[in-house]
């Protein structure tokens, strides 16, 4: 499972998103890959007000104040896992 995550330095929401994927990588097996908007001028233009953005498998699925419970909900659902 692919987990990517799009944020910029120095920004709190972000930091917390990392926290958040931190602590489900105790309970789930993916990798975090965290990409910085201001080094792609393209993301940078989709994603400037909403980082954080998680994507789960190519699929966006929260950004802004990351919830761990909807990631969580999300990882079970693209792992198969119940």
């Amino acid at each position: 499972m692919k987990v990517v995550l799009y944020s910029k330095d120095e920004c709190c929401l972000c930091a917390n998103a990392k926290v958040i994927l931190r602590e489900l990588q105790k309970e789930f097996s993916f990798q975090v890959e965290e990409v910085d908007i201001y080094k792609d001028d393209a993301l940078l233009e989709k994603y400037q007000i909403m980082i954080p953005v998680v994507e789960i498998d190519g699929k966006e699925v929260q950004c802004g104040i990351i919830q761990k419970d909807v990631i969580r909900k999300r990882l079970i659902k693209f792992s198969g896992v119940e």
